[in-house]
């Protein structure tokens, strides 16, 4: 009997594809082949995503393509979608089986189930009242050579106005520290050279048991067989002077931040309920390049929020203009059901949203131009990836530019020090091995 093949098809953030390859591995475990989602499949997982209106949307449209691709094959949605609207999944035929954020760890149990018997089952919603949750389930993705996203934290205690994350992941949670290296050096005895720590709202590890992002660092940075470590998106308000000073000096972090803005105006912070103002966000930003002038550092900005004003955009807009970042991810306001932003007034028409989206678009773009004109000329370490790109091989700096050299299977999985020497389409570099 051919093995049975299994499809993840994962939406949303990194913490989604960690814990996709995490459940994925179980499967392989038991004797499944993992395919690829457009390929003919037994069992289609989707991993889904609920930040956005349009992330529900790709999610329904996957539903649909899934059973296309076999019309016999048995279909789960887990994740966000599945915790805030399982009555909505539940409308869709095709699905056989809807798991919330805490029941998609019980995934393999399920779809065991469901496969072994001939019938179809009667119950196939399962979830909990996450925000009473206080599991945690440690994940890392693994498949790419090079990288692996390590969760190290979930859910999220600060209930901006806008999100819905604390409803569909709960309150926030992590390991230990002691817990938490554990699964690090997993990933430490595998081939991958680099970790990038991945949560909800990273900058709360560890305050259940005492415990801080910083110390966990202070372990990463002594942990062997791992060379390079970056974080992801981490809140201003948490992140510290003697977090940025021990990447300053660190053989191990890197210089790559993420920090979320959201707004450059007071007023619209406030409202969005985000626990610091444009003061403070400006500090994190000239510390780290008082320290590290290279270093990049990318923002989060959200148009078109309920009552932005003009003046209130402006601001905004100015702000980045003239801010040290090396380029902004721009997010257009979605109004989510069963939060605070939901319930005001003072919508902001489709058309100015995509006209103010339109303008910092221009503007991130003119930073990135800019942040990689500063580093031509200069020696950069990069770990190269194994896909091949028209004759070359690509990897990522450690102020994460992408390079490209002359393909060679020898540099796959390897740091080489590189000289930054052209810049060509789409923010590639063309580098010179030294």
């Amino acid at each position: 009997m051919a093995e049975p093949r299994i499809a993840f098809q994962t939406f949303g953030c990194k913490l989604n594809f960690s814990e996709s390859s995490m459940l994925a591995r179980k499967f392989q475990e038991n004797g499944f082949q993992s395919v690829d989602h457009k390929d003919f499949a037994d069992v289609y997982v989707i991993h889904s995503c609920s930040v956005t209106g349009n992330a529900e949307k790709k999610c329904r449209a996957a539903i649909r393509q899934v059973k296309k691709r076999n019309p016999d094959a048995k279909v789960a949605v887990i994740g966000c979608f599945a915790q805030l609207k399982p009555g909505e999944l539940n409308l869709f035929e095709e699905v056989d089986l809807i798991l919330g954020n805490n029941e998609k760890y019980q995934l393999y149990d399920h779809l065991d189930k469901i496969l072994r018997q001939s019938s179809f089952p009667k119950e196939k919603i399962f979830t909990s009242e996450i925000l009473k949750s206080e599991e945690f389930y440690p994940a890392y993705s693994s498949g790419d050579r090079t990288r692996s996203f390590l969760k190290i934290q979930d859910g999220c205690d600060y209930f901006c106005a806008y999100c819905t994350i604390p409803l569909a992941r709960g309150l926030s949670r992590s390991n230990s520290i002691a817990q938490t290296l554990e699964t690090a050096r997993e990933i430490a005895e595998s081939d991958a050279k680099e970790i990038i720590l991945t949560g909800v709202n990273i900058g709360d590890f560890g305050k259940q048991h005492q415990e801080t992002l910083f110390a966990l660092m202070q372990e990463l940075e002594n942990l062997d067989g791992i060379e390079r470590i970056r974080l992801s998106s981490i809140e201003p308000d948490l992140l510290t002077d003697e977090m940025i000073a021990l990447i300053h000096v660190s053989n191990k972090f890197l210089p790559h931040f993420h920090i979320p803005l959201q707004s450059g105006s007071d007023e619209m912070l406030k409202a969005m309920n985000r626990k610091y103002d444009l003061r403070l966000f400006d500090s994190r930003v000239k510390k780290i390049k008082s320290l590290m002038p290279d270093a990049c550092i990318a923002a989060d900005i959200i148009v078109g929020f309920p009552g932005e004003t003009d003046e209130d955009f402006n601001i905004t807009a100015e702000y980045v203009k003239g801010a040290p970042l090396s380029y902004v991810h721009v997010f257009t306001y979605s109004s989510r059901p069963n939060t605070r932003a939901s319930k005001m007034g003072s919508i902001i028409a489709s058309s100015i949203k995509k006209e103010r989206s339109k303008k910092l678009h221009v503007i991130s773009e003119e930073k990135k131009q800019y942040f990689y004109h500063q580093n031509t000329g200069k020696t950069v370490d990069v770990l190269f990836e194994s896909d091949h790109h028209d004759g070359s091989i690509q990897g990522w700096s450690e102020n994460y530019i992408r390079v490209k050299v002359d393909f060679d299977k020898t540099l796959i999985n390897k740091i080489i020090q590189i000289k930054l020497e052209e810049i060509e389409q789409d923010h590639i570099f063309r580098g010179k091995i030294l």
